[in-house]
């Protein structure tokens, strides 16, 4: 005689509808995993598909797979999700020109893609001005110019402000741990010099190459307790455009970035220097160059240690030399 008691129940199979609310609900516990960045619509291979609402287009989405095992059987998942943002910021750039560059692809996201997303160039600034100094780096002054790393970032459409700069400090940190800054130290710079010095310096180069001999200028000029007479600090402490020539009453000003007159460095960066800058301005060429100029191909600067060289030079090719 057998004991009904002693037999385990006979389970029912799930109904279809029942299996893709299971896949359903562990593809959205896997999102969330993995970032909880959204998405924009689940197709179940086999022609079953579920779209959450406010879904975009097609072309504005990337998709990828997923495998997901429910009582046993593995189904692989399509996953389409929102396509990044990017937003390019090149090297030499200043806080107020990332921050119009923000304004840019914004009015990209709005046009094209019919997306707002919270960023925003008044918002950037601000967050940048409320940000604390990279970690990596210590003590800094008040500003973040400089910090700032130049580079390619993608975001959302609810990537904030704050966590945009907050990558681009981050990224600042990865790439100063590669700065050697012994030769500097020996010379009595400090890490802010250094990055004040990578910023003039990729301000003035275009050649990869020139980047150690104007550092080189820099350095010796220093030492000498000459000016440094970099126009490209006037221009950042007047905001004069680089279309414009400078004045004379300008060239005159008693800004503190004016470096015509004024000994030493200027009070902060003038610019966000990349990694090459930087590793060139704690390292520079040991050459005894005190002076460049530009030559006629607006690429490549003529460099001497001689001042009359450096004046028949410029004669030569119709530079004016105050």
């Amino acid at each position: 005689m057998t004991d009904s008691a002693s037999t385990p129940p006979r389970r029912s199979r799930p109904s279809r509808p029942h299996l893709l609310r299971r896949r359903v609900l562990a593809l959205l516990v896997l999102l969330l995993v993995l970032g909880g960045l959204g998405w924009a619509a689940v197709a179940a291979i086999g022609g079953h598909s579920s779209k959450a609402p406010g879904s975009t287009s097609a072309g504005s989405l990337i998709y990828s797979t997923a495998t997901v095992t429910t009582n046993g059987r593995t189904t692989e998942t399509v996953i389409a999700m929102p396509k990044p943002f990017r937003v390019v910021f090149p090297e030499g750039f200043t806080v107020r020109q990332m921050s119009d560059r923000v304004a840019a692809v914004m009015l990209i996201a709005e046009h094209e893609r019919h997306v707002r997303p919270r960023l925003s160039s008044s918002g950037y600034l601000a967050a940048v001005r409320h940000s604390a100094p990279p970690r990596c780096f210590g003590h800094a002054p008040h500003s973040r110019e400089g910090f700032l790393f130049p580079a390619t970032y993608d975001f959302f459409a609810s990537t904030t402000n704050r966590r945009l700069v907050g990558d681009q400090l981050a990224a600042f940190c990865e790439n100063w741990q590669h700065v050697d800054l012994a030769y500097a130290r020996s010379k009595n710079l400090t890490p802010y010099d250094v990055l004040t010095i990578a910023s003039m310096i990729e301000k003035e180069t275009v050649a990869p190459e020139e980047r150690p001999l104007v550092a080189a200028v820099i350095f010796n000029r220093l030492h000498a307790r000459m000016p440094l007479q970099i126009d490209a600090t006037l221009r950042y402490g007047l905001r004069i455009p680089g279309t414009r020539s400078i004045t004379e009453t300008e060239l005159k000003s008693t800004s503190p970035y004016n470096t015509r007159i004024s000994l030493g460095l200027p009070p902060t960066p003038i610019a966000n220097p990349g990694l090459a800058s930087m590793q060139a301005a704690a390292r520079p060429a040991k050459v005894d160059y005190l002076y460049f100029v530009r030559k006629p191909d607006k690429r490549h600067h003529f460099f001497t240690a001689s001042y009359s060289a450096f004046l028949a030079y410029s004669r030569a090719h119709g530079y004016g030399v105050h």
